[in-house]
């Protein structure tokens, strides 16, 4: 019946991203007109994260490229992909005094944050993107750009849906003093969703986190979620409460498959940091509000990006480094370095055969992305949502928020835009939209007793989006934590970024600028720290390479001896 409801003629299908699998796949059915859009969001001042230990060593980093030594003369490093990480490492690399070229193979900025426009004029988004305090990079960023009143804080909670009481919510409200005890607060205060035992079981569990700090949380990457509960004697109905619903919004993968590091990491920054889990919603789409004004910093200081410039390959020389990057238009760019800053999945396909005996290539194989599903729904009434971010607490969605009240780029006083995140998505990614819609209407109506019924009897859908990405974010299943790359490679002349390379805020947004930033700043201590010059771009030492990144060039020029420029293509 309700794909019945929902047929339409507009039905269109948005280009691949890429010919790998890892690329989005967009369906529209439009059912009818844009509407006017006013602003409606109500928003909390900006939180004053710059005390935090976190934000001041993003704040000092960005410094050392702006007082980094000037190069002799600006390198050109080439940059595969105009993601977050690799407009991140551009920036940065900016700021460095150097010039970076960024290659993106689609028509549209962003990567995982991408994010398109129908023919009425409304965006529909890769992903439901939220903004934390405890993302001290990206807020350095925001800063840095002077665009920080682009950010719409919420009000500090975490907002629950209740499965068992349709419409109703179980919040965990945050009072405004100093963590960790705003957090505990929290916590003792809700008793919706956990009993006082509970809450002191899992308090008990958590103590060696707490009494033995990073070592211990980055050694738990072993245990999956629920195996680290049962171990520490955490009820299981503590799982199920609360961390099957943080499992899906952190990674989009269920308690059972998630490194429990993720969440001890995620606990650690919001339960340390005053404003860590505050919320905020960006007030548009990312790549005109965040996107846009990274790109227009470095090209106003010489950089480049070049839009439907995929890279097809790889090109070697003779010693195994980089010669150039050949583009599926038959375009050749050639630079004095190289940085990937493409997905996993992308750069596997990229690796030329030389390298792949490499450990550091060879385990990327234990790497993979995500299935997400985004789904976008227009409706002809507005819906009595709460003006944040939402856990579903569904089998099937995640969380989800009504962006006609929490964005003022997409509010509407008379009508409701829910955005919502389907996870996780392993055995929908392959279904049809309307099985994704119909299975997503029957959630909303145990979410919306009143106000939406499944068969569309009551708010009625005007037009919708599904957004399917087959490979998203790296998986961060238990065990993942030793195959993450670091950013410099044992190529003379490459270097990576991306959220899944080596960097504490996991897969997520901020991990993404911090890992460009990282990338950028290996750059600028092997070249601008040691006065290299343009001459010795690309040369391996012992000074600036660890023996074995040096004994792997060897073996690469070995490898590559007398075979000439060499590359792999991606097929």
């Amino acid at each position: 019946m309700l794909a019945k409801h929902l047929q339409s003629p507009g039905s269109r299908q948005v280009a691949p991203a890429s010919r790998c699998s890892g690329h989005a796949h967009i369906t529209l059915r439009h059912i009818s007109g844009r509407r006017a859009l006013k602003v409606l969001a109500r928003d909390c001042p900006k939180p004053a994260f710059e005390t935090a230990d976190t934000f001041q060593e993003a704040q000092a980093l960005s410094a050392k490229f702006r007082n980094a030594p000037r190069p002799v003369e600006p390198l050109k490093v080439v940059i595969a992909g105009a993601g977050l990480a690799g407009l991140s490492a551009a920036k940065y690399l900016a700021d460095a005094g150097h010039e970076p070229i960024v290659l993106e193979g689609r028509d549209v900025l962003g990567g995982k944050v991408a994010a398109w426009k129908d023919k009425d004029g409304d965006w529909y988004e890769t992903g439901l993107h939220i903004f934390f305090g405890a993302y001290p990079n990206m807020m350095n960023l925001f800063k840095e750009l002077n665009i920080e009143d682009r950010l719409q804080w919420k009000d500090h909670s975490l907002i629950f849906a209740m499965p068992n009481l349709p419409g109703e919510f179980s919040r965990f409200d945050f009072p405004d003093i100093p963590a960790p005890w705003n957090g505990v607060f929290a916590i003792l205060r809700n008793n919706k969703m956990l009993t006082f035992s509970e809450k002191i079981q899992f308090a008990l569990g958590l103590l060696p986190a707490i009494i033995f700090g990073q070592k211990y949380v980055e050694e738990q990457d072993s245990l999956t979620v629920t195996e680290w509960m049962r171990k520490q004697n955490v009820p299981d109905r503590v799982n199920e409460e609360v961390f099957i619903a943080m499992a899906k919004a952190l990674a989009f993968i269920d308690p059972d498959r998630l490194s429990m590091t993720v969440v001890l990491t995620a606990l650690n920054r919001f339960l340390q940091e005053r404003h860590g889990s505050k919320m905020a919603f960006l007030d548009g789409a990312p790549p005109e509000r965040l996107c846009g004004p990274m790109v227009q910093h470095f090209t106003q200081r010489g950089g480049v990006v070049k839009m439907n410039a995929r890279v097809r390959e790889i090109v070697l020389n003779e010693d195994g480094s980089v010669k150039h990057f050949a583009l599926t238009n038959g375009e050749i760019v050639e630079g004095d370095l190289y940085m990937s800053a493409v997905p996993v999945d992308i750069l596997k396909q990229l690796v030329p055969a030389p390298w792949r005996p490499l450990p550091y290539f060879s385990q990327l194989k234990e790497l993979e992305g995500v299935p997400v599903i985004n789904i976008h729904i227009w409706f002809d009434r507005k819906l009595s949502t709460v003006d944040n971010l939402l856990f579903s607490r569904s089998p099937l969605l995640s969380v989800y928020a009504d962006m006609s009240t929490t964005c003022r780029e997409y509010a509407d006083p008379d009508k409701s835009m829910l955005e919502l995140v389907f996870a996780p998505a392993k055995d929908w990614i392959g279904r049809s939209d309307e099985d994704i819609m119909a299975a997503t209407m029957k959630e909303l109506e145990r979410l919306f007793p009143n106000e939406i019924r499944a068969d569309g009897s009551l708010a009625k859908i005007r037009k919708f989006h599904v957004v399917k990405t087959p490979l998203s974010v790296y998986e961060s299943r238990a065990g993942r934590e030793a195959f993450r790359p670091t950013q410099r490679t044992p190529i003379s002349n490459l270097y990576l970024a991306g959220d899944f390379t080596k960097q504490k805020y996991l897969a997520s947004m901020e991990g993404a600028i911090f890992s460009g930033k990282l990338a950028a700043e290996a750059i600028v201590e092997d070249y601008n720290m040691k006065g290299r010059s343009v001459a010795g771009a690309g040369k391996s030492s012992s000074s600036s390479s660890s023996p074995e990144l040096v004994a792997a060039s060897a073996l690469l020029a070995l490898a590559a001896a007398g075979a000439g420029a060499v590359g792999f293509g991606v097929m």
